[in-house]
């Protein structure tokens, strides 16, 4: 028994790990508990030393002095005030009189805003129920499908997930030992595309089933010629300029993530100011939000260190390591089960856990495999938005269904009995869309151009060759190694400095 413990600590220590989650405990606590113990059997078998759990506090200490992970609370807090100031409803307000002629014309408002709201924001939680709470009202009203309402409203909000300033890729760029900006940077166009495949199914399906996403009538449409042309502009304008002055400033290499998070945050006041929407009231609500979520950030990163800790002193990395680089196909065998095992994982786990848990063991074995890890977080962070769109546990479907009307209610502006959503409709409506994330991980694979040429992909290992520069001592140098000398160049080396210092 004692054997098989010590032959098996990692594989046992990651399925406590699962067994713990399947409990339902706290994910922190389930990966500090599990680190501790196994850490205490370990030393009680001799396979550990005591001293090994010393390391911890110094561990802990530096995530404390993380500077990185400092845009996070940043971020939480800009977009929360943007949230609370108005300004998600002016602009699907605007943007809905602008492609209210078109067919679907509410729908592509949603994904433009969710877009524009995920550049500025950079929330889920804040852009879903914005326009779950604006939109959906307006989308049921005007005869759209259900499904159709309610899965484009969660869709475009998880483009929090991957377009910047995305929280997420702040916490992969720190857990893969990357630049934030790098990350940025990568994650820009594979963003963008994703918005468009959102708005060409958006035009399919208006295309096959008109019922489903119809125009907006005449008399709905308030706002014409300059009066929607000053509109759109005085909407437009403040979002855009806080987009150049977080991203904007962080691509040119004027300021770092964390002091664009500060410069995003301090135009969010500002601009609650301009609205007159500032308020004690609304710093205390936001103020809140951020520590909880900066809080529960912290204690999962402190549980995922004592975990990683004692799984790398039991060797849980070699055994992920040999584990998955013994995969038949090389590179695309590993991506295809990484991406199978974290699209299935996302049914339990969200993303903050994902990238936690999972991306530490993951990243070493890419970076042996020659993969670039810029391309590789990107590629996990467009999977990882399934995390919020699976059923049943998609949390940006919980997001919707506590804002979305459950039973049948009187419209306000009509005065007609609209019947309410089901759990149902917001399950179904999301499946087109996780379809869609999973085309556009296939595409980022497919094309690793989407993510930028600033970064190599690929390393072709084999060709390295490295070029050892022998010192001289005084005028005097070390001959280089005869022809058969050279099937060991080390022994060699070390021959030839020996009589040299024996010499001196």
């Amino acid at each position: 028994m004692v054997e098989f413990l010590i032959a098996n600590m990692a594989p046992l220590m990651f399925v406590a790990l699962v067994v713990f989650l399947l409990f339902g405990y706290p994910v922190a606590f389930a990966l500090a508990a599990n680190g501790l113990i196994f850490g205490l059997v370990g030393i009680e078998l001799g396979l550990l030393q005591p001293q090994l759990l010393q390391a911890l506090p110094e561990r802990v200490f530096g995530i404390m002095r993380n500077d990185t992970l400092l845009a996070i609370p940043f971020f939480t807090f800009m977009g929360l005030i943007l949230e609370r100031s108005g300004m998600a409803e002016d602009l699907l307000d605007t943007i809905g009189q602008l492609f209210g002629p078109l067919r679907g014309g509410l729908a592509y408002a949603v994904i433009f805003v969710g877009a524009l709201l995920a550049a500025t924001t950079g929330v889920v939680a804040a852009s879903v129920i914005s326009m779950g709470l604006i939109s959906l009202p307006i989308m049921l009203r005007y005869g759209y499908d259900r499904r159709v309402a309610t899965g484009v409203i969660a869709a475009s909000g998880t483009l929090a997930q991957i377009i910047p300033p995305s929280l997420v890729l702040i916490v992969m760029a720190d857990q893969l030992g990357r630049s934030v900006g790098d990350m940025y940077e990568g994650a820009m166009i594979p963003g963008l595309v994703l918005t468009v495949l959102y708005a060409g199914y958006i035009l399919i399906t208006s295309l096959i089933w008109p019922n489903s996403a119809p125009a907006l009538p005449p008399e709905a449409r308030t706002l014409r010629g300059f009066k929607l042309l000053q509109r759109v502009i005085v909407s437009l304008v403040p979002p855009l300029v806080l987009i150049f002055l977080v991203l904007g400033t962080i691509f040119l290499g004027i300021a770092t993530p964390t002091e664009g998070g500060a410069m995003g945050a301090s135009g969010a006041l500002i601009l609650a100011l301009l609205k007159r929407k500032l308020s004690l009231d609304l710093l205390k609500q936001a103020m809140n939000v951020t520590a909880k979520l900066s809080s529960f950030v912290l204690f999962i990163l402190i549980g995922s260190t004592v975990f990683g800790l004692v799984f790398r002193a039991v060797n849980g990395d070699l055994w992920v390591e040999h584990l998955l680089t013994g995969l038949p196909g090389g590179q695309l065998g590993f991506l295809i089960v990484v991406n199978i095992l974290v699209f299935v994982l996302a049914f339990f786990l969200d993303f903050f856990e994902l990238a936690f848990i999972i991306v530490p063991l993951l990243g070493p074995v890419a970076e042996k495999l020659g993969i670039d890890l810029i391309w590789f977080g990107i590629l996990l962070g467009v999977n990882m938005q399934t995390s919020f769109m699976h059923p049943p546990f998609g949390f940006a479907l919980f997001y919707l269904r506590s804002v979305a009307p459950k039973n049948e209610y009187t419209d306000k502006v009509t005065g007609k009995r609209t019947k309410g959503i089901s759990t149902g409709d917001i399950y179904r409506g999301a499946i087109p869309f996780v379809c869609i994330q999973i085309i556009m991980v296939i595409l980022v694979i497919a094309f690793p151009g989407l993510v930028g040429d600033s970064t190599t992909k690929v390393q072709n290992l084999d060709n390295i060759k490295m070029d050892i520069q022998i010192p001289t001592y005084g005028d005097e140098e070390i001959p280089p190694p005869t022809a058969e000398q050279e099937s060991d160049p080390a022994a060699d080396l070390q021959r030839q400095l020996e009589d040299q210092l024996k010499q001196k």
